[in-house]
């Protein structure tokens, strides 16, 4: 679904990390961790397009996204749904609202029983007409992750989806990417939290991914 060819990314002059090559399969479930700057989130803006490498090929249902056009990446990129570690949303608009920008802001029809349905298994139905500024930090991650899947995307990627919660919350967030995969999404979470590595794969069969010393390396099974 997603292919490193050989990729190389550079900052200011100096390799991030360079020579990944790495398939990431529909269905699969990946978690991603290495040391503060190690690139985390710079692998996952090159799956979607927000970066592009340096050297190599990024390619997503076997398309090169540096040959895609402007129109053709805005359509891949539906495909995709993404939890970034600072989650952002439009105060003035209520969660419902937010959840369905995905579909609303590019024309599509937004069912409103699809909206209730997702905020209902992300544990916010009661929230629904709520502002974003009145929500907790787990309220807004879960918010966040029904916003990113309310196209339903082939592949979820989130960005330290966990890192602001309490260990509870974050159990909570995990079980429901685990069930999102369970349905057939891929999932790639970046993540420095390794109790939350294994509590996950007590319970699904996950890959551990680890950048270091500029390279991608594949964890041991010890994690």
């Amino acid at each position: 679904m997603i292919a490193f060819d050989d990729v190389s990314h550079d900052y200011g002059g100096g390799r991030l990390f360079g020579d990944v090559s790495i398939k990431l399969d529909q269905g699969s479930f990946h978690f991603l961790t290495g040391p503060s700057g190690a690139g985390k989130s710079t692998f996952l803006k090159l799956c979607y397009g927000e970066l592009t490498p340096s050297a190599g090929k990024v390619l997503v249902m076997n398309k090169d996204l540096q040959g895609l056009s402007r129109n053709d990446l805005a359509a891949m990129r539906q495909r995709i749904g993404v939890v970034h570690q600072d989650c952002q949303f439009l105060d003035h608009l209520s969660v419902e609202q937010n959840v369905a920008l995905p579909l609303s802001a590019t024309g599509r029809p937004v069912p409103d029983s699809d909206v209730a349905d997702l905020l209902s298994w992300v544990g916010l139905a009661s929230h629904a007409e709520a502002l974003p500024p009145t929500l907790s930090g787990g309220e807004r991650q879960r918010a966040a992750l029904a916003r990113a899947v309310i196209a339903a995307p082939n592949m979820l990627l989130a960005d330290e989806p966990t890192g602001n919660l309490d260990w509870d919350m974050s159990q909570r967030l995990m079980s429901l990417m685990i069930e999102l995969n369970r349905m057939g999404t891929a999932v790639l979470i970046a993540t420095h939290d390794l109790q939350l590595i294994r509590f996950a794969k007590s319970q699904i069969n996950a890959r551990v991914l680890r950048i270091a010393r500029r390279k991608l390396q594949v964890a041991g099974a010890d994690l």
